[in-house]
């Protein structure tokens, strides 16, 4: 068979496309870890920022010569990026053979051999239906331990800065049933660990003649089939997380505890700018409620500083709501125009880069403290940790992760991968605890 070989850039959901297109793409193809010996490179990409575009088109050129000592590969570029910049890719760069968009990896073999015969083809076709729940991903890039299942694809909700619902479409869910059956198919092949993904979890919704289920009535569902299995999901918008699903994750033991509810900004200002369907005092409403009913709950965030028109008010009003929940972890970023997007056409982009630079170097300090003083919280505990696998600093230490996604370094003796242990933990980091 000849081989494959995938680049995957960005989010957790473009993995989960880049394991969809491995399955496609598998009657024809096998995949290698080496890219000398590929016959086909797949790059699937991000557009969420700019600067993930530019590390794309980087690696392109790299590739240029990779290309020229092996005339017989092709090279493709999936996702986000293909879909946004559709076919002047193809004349901008001179190592890609054909590019597909998310919703157009059924036609890859179509693709490729037209590419075969250089007639740089496109497919960036947005659909309303497709979920490609029918096809069993090819689990390549895991240790073995956790995987991803994407419950989702696309967007309604049309925040200003963001191009999801433009490169990934509208919204629509996968029938439970295939969901039900990939889940099946992990705890069979030995997967402790599970992720639901989609742009919004929260908004998942099923109906048809025989049933109506929402999210909190899905993860039901798939703690209750694999109870051995952990069961995560990402990401909750604000908006939209309800008692219900705050009640579900409760129940049930293997429903982890954390849960990231991405709030960007905490000034009302900014977040009616970027049209995020809820207010300061709502989204504290909701942080409290969590508090309330799952008392033992981590939150993580995303938070864009930067943001067209945002003052020094606006900037402080985040720092003081990120005191206020205490945040576990972060996801930080300086905002950056990104083309076609409501925010690049309504607003101008007027705060500094030195002003940028200075309120995220902010947040990120306030962020890094309140990460360890959440640590510092659980030093003297003794926790439940899945073992993932050996830490990067020494094979003799293991590493892993708590219901509350903590990452957990110790001495674990003979224990594997997907091992549920307890470990003390003695001290610890902003980033990790430390423990036997």
């Amino acid at each position: 068979m000849k081989k494959l070989y995938i680049e995957t850039y960005g989010c957790q959901m473009n993995v989960a496309d880049s394991e969809v297109v491995a399955a496609i793409l598998s009657e024809e193809y096998t995949l290698t870890n080496t890219m000398q010996e590929a016959d086909l490179l797949l790059i699937n990409t991000c557009s969420v920022r700019d600067h993930a575009e530019q590390r794309v088109r980087a690696r392109l050129r790299e590739l240029a010569a990779l290309k020229k000592g092996n005339a017989s590969l092709l090279i493709g570029l999936l996702g986000c990026m293909a879909e946004r910049v559709k076919e002047a890719l193809l004349n901008e760069e001179e190592a890609l053979d054909f590019i597909a968009g998310p919703d157009a990896y059924r036609t890859l073999p179509q693709l490729i051999s037209r590419a075969q015969n250089r007639e740089n083809p496109f497919n960036v076709l947005l659909s309303t239906q497709e979920t490609y729940d029918d096809i069993l991903p090819i689990r390549y890039d895991t240790n073995g331990v956790s995987a991803f299942i994407s419950i989702t694809r696309g967007c309604n909700n049309f925040c200003t800065y963001c191009v999801v619902p433009y490169t990934r479409g509208r919204e629509r869910s996968r029938p439970p049933e295939t969901i039900l059956h990939e889940v099946e198919d992990l705890a069979n092949n030995g997967y402790k660990e599970l992720t639901l993904l989609g742009q919004n979890v929260n908004s998942y919704s099923w109906r048809n003649d025989k049933e109506n289920m929402d999210f909190p009535d899905l993860i039901a569902a798939v703690a209750s089939h694999v109870p051995h299995i952990r069961v995560r999901f990402a990401t909750s918008h604000p908006k939209d997380i309800s008692d219900k699903l705050l009640h579900t994750i409760a129940r049930y033991p293997n429903i982890c505890k954390h849960i990231h509810l991405p709030v960007q900004s905490g000034s009302d200002n900014m977040l009616n700018r970027m049209n995020r369907g809820y207010s300061r005092e709502k989204y504290l409403q909701r942080v409290a409620r969590i508090k309330e009913l799952l008392p033992h709950c981590t939150l993580s965030t995303d938070i864009i500083t930067g943001f067209c028109g945002e003052t020094e008010k606006d900037h402080q009003d985040t720092l003081t709501l990120m005191e206020t929940v205490g945040y576990a972890s972060a996801f930080l970023f300086k905002y950056s125009v990104r083309e076609g997007t409501l925010a690049a056409k309504k607003f101008t982009d007027d705060i500094p880069e030195n002003v940028k630079a200075r309120r995220f170097n902010e947040i990120l300090t306030l962020q890094q403290q309140l990460s360890l003083n959440s640590n510092l919280k659980e030093v003297g505990k003794t926790v439940e940790v899945l073992v993932e696998g050996t830490s990067k600093r020494s094979n003799k230490q293991l590493f892993g992760r708590t219901s509350q996604n903590k990452v957990v370094v110790f001495d674990g003796g003979d224990r594997q991968p997907g091992d549920l242990v307890l470990v003390t933990i003695h001290r610890c980091t902003a980033a990790t605890l430390i423990g036997k």
